[in-house]
């Protein structure tokens, strides 16, 4: 089995664990872009499945997976909307964040210090699986979409983002976020490391996964605000996957 830990990423993570619920600290980025990113995976869990958004709690009965969950600003969410989650993450500081910031809020989430293929060894199956913002992190992109896949059971839904590769992503990524901007440490992202929409298709497809759907998270500096392009995948960008209700 592929072992997609990279640690020197892990421990980049590690550094800034205790900054995860702080709006305006090292992980400010992801604080802005979590409405888009949310309604986004709410949208293709929905879909997929005949949810209701408008109901109290849509997603009540359906096991989701929050795979790298950092500090928990997808997995509290997806919580509250009904499903039953498990947030994992290489990184221990970032578990105890996200269970002591879960624990506060009152919210039942089971966070794990585990990686998918130690959930896959360990048996687990879900309805769905996020990967949002990890696939450029590990060590084995390919072997990770694997193993994501192989968590899902039938019908079931792997909703990814990350990052394209090209100069604009570098200029807006790397340049504009670490160095001009500050939102984040600079060395955060590698742009080497940044996959093509191109690519993650291809490996969702070779791992057995239908691309269901991809669209670009797109910042719009006048308005200071995120929203979802059809077009525009030049920077960030997500992507649905579908693992087949009959495979063979």
């Amino acid at each position: 089995m592929t072992d997609s830990q990279d640690h020197a990423e892990i421990a980049k993570f590690e550094a800034m664990a205790a900054e995860w619920w702080d709006p305006a600290g090292k992980f400010k980025p992801l604080h802005m872009m979590n409405p888009v990113r949310l309604g986004y995976v709410t949208d293709q869990i929905a879909a997929e499945f005949g949810r209701d958004l408008k109901s109290p709690r849509p997603f009540e009965g359906l096991r989701l997976l929050d795979i790298g969950c950092g500090g928990g600003l997808l997995s509290e969410p997806m919580a509250r909307l009904g499903a039953d989650v498990v947030g994992a993450d290489a990184a221990p500081r970032n578990i105890k964040v996200a269970s002591l910031h879960a624990a506060e809020v009152g919210l039942d989430i089971d966070y794990r210090n585990d990686t998918a293929e130690a959930l896959l060894a360990q048996g687990e199956s879900f309805d769905a699986v996020l990967a949002m913002e990890i696939v450029e992190h590990v060590a084995d992109p390919a072997g990770f979409v694997q193993s994501c896949h192989d968590l899902l059971r039938p019908g079931g839904v792997l909703v990814m983002s990350t990052l394209n590769r090209n100069l604009r992503s570098y200029a807006a990524a790397i340049i504009g976020a670490e160095w001009v901007m500050r939102w984040l440490p600079k060395g955060t992202h590698e742009w080497s490391r940044f996959i093509t929409p191109d690519e993650l298709a291809q490996m969702m497809t070779q791992a057995g996964l239908h691309v269901a759907d991809r669209r670009g998270m797109v910042f719009n500096p006048i308005s200071w605000g995120w929203s979802l392009s059809e077009r525009d995948l030049s920077v960030n960008y997500a992507m649905t996957g579908i693992r087949r209700a009959q495979e063979g």
